[in-house]
């Protein structure tokens, strides 16, 4: 339920959120892989499949230029 009041527009609190593993409506996850260079630099990729996004990430790390390589579940 979404309330509409003079500030703006606010959700119901009683909803909350649902993980995405019982989120019916999805047919498949994305997957960010955000990678982090030794000079600062950011550097990010998504996929929908996880293995893909696994390999990819462990790519990368072998990099000398790479400090971390991360992979976050977006939706």
């Amino acid at each position: 339920m979404v309330t509409v009041t003079k500030n703006g527009t606010k959700k119901d609190a009683r909803r909350g959120k649902s993980t995405f593993d019982k989120d019916r409506r999805r047919k498949h996850h994305h997957f960010l892989v955000s990678v982090y260079y030794a000079d600062g630099e950011k550097f990010g990729r998504v996929y929908t499949d996880k293995d893909k996004a696994e390999r990819f990430a462990a790519r990368q790390r072998r990099s000398p230029v790479v400090k971390s390589a991360r992979i976050t579940q977006v939706s």
